[in-house]
């Protein structure tokens, strides 16, 4: 059985909460548990420096997520769990990537756009406030990804488009150095709930609406008691579309239980009655996991040995990786001798396939021959993995795996696309 690369990060800012339990710790812990599955969770410190500048806060929190993701069931000996800040190879990495990396790519980060235009908003000079590490961030997230050649990074669909780039990034690099990176693909789960906060709004500490995962059960109660209801009294029916308490509820709940509520709200529920069907729920799912949170909050040299074993573990991985990089730019010792021919002007001399993404959301690739010249246009795919099967059918089988479906372009034989197809096959054996 083949395996398949997870990656996953947290950034070290705050405090969990039950949405970040519900979305991403709770699913996380679980897919790591399926065979055929290698997973890598990490810490992303370097990447709370772009938002934090409270040094005290940054290690506080490295410390709640780190017990919070090992009180939750992540087992260290079946994952590699590190903090990014241990892996000096991811900010050579970042280095290596920040050279194929067009600033126009880094124009359109979201992050960095919204910044700009909240300046242009209030008549402030576009980038006011922006720090290089912001507008960098793509760069170094990219490199998280491509240091371990992960192949899948689950995200919320606000953070497709750095999975993208990290693709677009390590393309670019492939394209000048020789094939070096997996190419990742963003795993965006529909299913994953996202918990609104006490007032309604997405639970999130930037709303200061949140209820800290490992709270105690009196805190649970005075915070669940505060979350946001209508004024309808007991006996009125009431709405569960909306209602942030019963959406807290269902994630915690089994599909019976929740079916359940739905019916009592439609009998007119008290709210108090709810809040404290809430609570008993929460409570049961927290309660088991609580005591083992408090004991590591309280050894934190235990987590802290966890960490450093991760990151030999990663660096056993990435060393070697960032050896091979190093030596495919021309880092090398002089004693190596210049190499006859550089991967570039290898590469150049071959034809080459050209992956990517138009307007229309679709995947598309290309085929050109060692001079640059097109030779060969794909139709659209939903998916690049398609486009890689495609590209990977052609590779093995030539023309005959055409089928009408990828085209020569107009003034180009089919035979010149099999002799480019033939070409890297003898290349390739």
């Amino acid at each position: 059985m083949s395996t398949t690369r997870y990656l996953t990060g947290i950034t070290t800012t705050g405090t969990p909460h039950l949405g970040n339990f519900v979305g991403s710790i709770r699913p996380s812990v679980a897919a790591s548990l399926r065979p055929g599955v290698q997973s890598f969770y990490f810490l992303a410190d370097y990447h709370a420096l772009v938002k934090c500048e409270d040094p005290a806060r940054i290690q506080r929190s490295t410390l709640e997520i780190s017990a919070s993701w090992l009180a939750a069931g992540l087992d260290p000996d079946k994952v590699v769990f590190y903090r990014q800040s241990d892996i000096p190879e991811i900010p050579e990495l970042t280095w290596l990537l920040t050279c194929v990396t067009g600033k126009g790519l880094l124009n359109r980060a979201h992050a960095y756009k919204a910044s700009v235009d909240k300046n242009q908003e209030t008549g402030r000079e576009s980038d006011d406030g922006v720090t290089a590490g912001l507008f960098m961030y793509p760069v170094l997230m990219a490199a998280d990804i491509l240091a371990f050649k992960a192949h899948k990074v689950p995200v919320g669909r606000d953070q497709v488009q750095h999975i993208e780039m990290a693709r677009d990034m390590g393309a670019s690099f492939n394209h000048l150095y020789g094939e070096h990176f997996v190419l990742p693909e963003a795993a965006v789960d529909e299913h994953v709930a996202t918990l609104p906060g006490l007032d309604g709004r997405k639970m999130s500490k930037s709303y200061d609406n949140t209820i800290p995962l490992f709270s105690s059960r009196a805190q649970l109660q005075k915070l669940i008691g505060g979350i946001v209801t209508d004024s309808r009294a007991p006996g009125e029916p009431k709405d569960v579309e909306g209602s942030a308490l019963f959406q807290i509820y269902q994630a915690f709940a089994t599909p019976e239980e929740t079916a359940a509520l739905r019916q009592q709200y439609a009998d007119g529920i008290a709210w108090g009655a709810a809040k404290e069907l809430l609570l008993e729920h929460v409570d049961a799912v927290i309660a088991p996991m609580r005591a083992q949170y408090e004991a590591l909050m309280a050894d934190p040299e235990r987590i802290e040995a966890t960490l450093l074993a991760g990151a030999e573990r990663a660096r056993a991985l990435a060393t070697p990786f960032l050896r091979e990089l190093r030596n495919a730019v021309g880092l090398r010792s002089l004693a190596q001798g210049p190499a006859k021919q550089t991967a570039k002007a290898a590469k150049l001399a071959l034809p080459s396939f050209k992956q990517y993404r138009e307007q229309d959301g679709k995947f598309y690739f290309k085929l050109l021959d060692a001079d640059g010249r097109l030779l060969l246009q794909s139709t659209g795919f939903d998916a690049p993995k398609e486009a890689g099967q495609a590209i990977a059918a052609l590779k093995r089988d030539g023309l005959a795996a055409l089928a009408g479906q990828h085209l020569p372009v107009e003034g180009v034989a089919e035979s010149e696309v099999g002799a480019a197809l033939t070409a890297l096959a003898e290349a390739a054996a």
